[in-house]
């Protein structure tokens, strides 16, 4: 798995974008980083561009690994895991810039049931919001090393 903390800025990122699941049911309703599947043969950074694309319209630029516990990334369910990458929106057809609304590139009832950007200022808002408890940890070690640039 494969997922994208996408900032509204690289120089000095004020907003970090956050999805609310659709889907399984029981995860409907709870946040995460965009993202999905690592295809076979495909790398962690190509997944990761291919799902922003498919799940929100736009293309990205990937920046730093948020730099997981293991070298192979962030513990997931059963044997899963994830890697997570900060990236910002380089080209957004529908959107005027890269701090637009992302709400118009949400299909919903597919993927994601909104989206929205979180203010970095306010890390508990973020940390306060019912994420996957699998990516909890990873939001922190997102702040955190925000936090420390």
């Amino acid at each position: 798995m494969v997922g994208a903390a996408i900032l509204d800025s690289v120089e000095q990122p004020t907003r970090v974008l956050a999805a609310q699941r659709a889907y399984p049911p029981a995860l409907s309703g709870l946040w995460e980083f965009p993202g999905g599947k690592q295809e076979p043969g495909e790398s962690a950074q190509d997944a990761l561009v291919r799902e922003c694309r498919e799940e929100l319209d736009v293309d990205v630029v990937l920046l730093d690994e948020v730099t997981p516990p293991a070298p192979e990334g962030w513990p997931l369910a059963g044997t899963a895991v994830m890697r997570v990458f900060v990236a910002v929106v380089t080209d957004a057809p529908t959107m005027d810039d890269a701090a637009g609304d992302p709400e118009a590139l949400v299909r919903v009832g597919e993927d994601h049931l909104a989206v929205r950007w979180l203010p970095l200022a306010d890390p508990a808002q973020i940390l306060g919001l019912p994420w996957i408890p699998a990516d909890l940890p990873i939001v922190a070690a997102l702040l955190e090393m925000l936090r420390t640039e």
